[in-house]
């Protein structure tokens, strides 16, 4: 799949718009916190996207707080949420409170439907599996293909995801990475924050995986 990464928010989350180079066919995956940033960001991108759905990989202000602007103007488009995360994503108007910071706190957006672990989604002639990887959150998701995985704030290049925030849980994190760890190390890992890296990279040198490596 073709992806274009844009760095958004006064947390530079990674919105990626990751398209099937057959059909067109593009899905955005989460939306930082700003929704003016966002859908001008969108309106700058060449080629146009022609997005037909919204993947969430969790339901945290930076990734899934623009949710409403971009319902506003893309009313029709589908959005889909790790079923897990449904607690956290409705607690949107009062996150911005639990980091004082209440000018962030935003409007839920619309949810049409919930991933379990092991679902698929079509984007054109692409097929993206749904793998559930709770811990940084409680329904924390990624989306991969052969080549490629976006995972949230699971993973990130030479770290992982806080476990420190309300809802989360290092336990489940562990067994999460374990799980990811575990798919082939030639994917290419596209995190909610920072580089592009690879499992195998993260799986010999990160220095929070030395679990896995013991």
């Amino acid at each position: 799949m073709n992806i274009r990464c844009l760095t958004l928010g006064m947390f530079n989350v990674n919105v990626f718009v990751i398209e099937d180079p057959d059909t067109g066919d593009s899905a955005l995956i989460d939306t930082s916190e700003s929704g003016q940033e966002l859908l001008a960001a969108l309106d700058s991108l060449q080629p146009q996207p022609r997005l037909t759905k919204v993947l969430l990989t969790h339901g945290h202000i930076d990734h899934a707080g623009a949710l409403v602007d971009l319902q506003a103007r893309y009313p029709e488009l589908p959005t889909y949420l790790p079923r897990l995360e449904l607690p956290l994503f409705k607690a949107l108007p009062e996150q911005g409170d639990w980091f004082s910071m209440p000018q962030l706190n935003r409007p839920c957006g619309r949810i049409d439907h919930y991933l379990d672990d092991g679902d698929t989604v079509s984007l054109g002639t692409l097929t993206l599996s749904f793998l559930s990887t709770p811990g940084h959150t409680p329904g924390q998701g990624c989306y991969y293909d052969q080549d490629d995985i976006i995972v949230g704030d699971t993973l990130f290049a030479g770290s992982v995801g806080r476990t420190d925030f309300p809802g989360s849980d290092p336990a489940l994190a562990k067994k999460s990475l374990t799980r990811l760890l575990a798919l082939p190390g030639h994917l290419r890992v596209h995190s909610g924050h920072g580089p592009v890296t690879t499992l195998a990279h993260e799986l010999s040198t990160n220095p929070f995986l030395d679990f896995l490596r013991s």
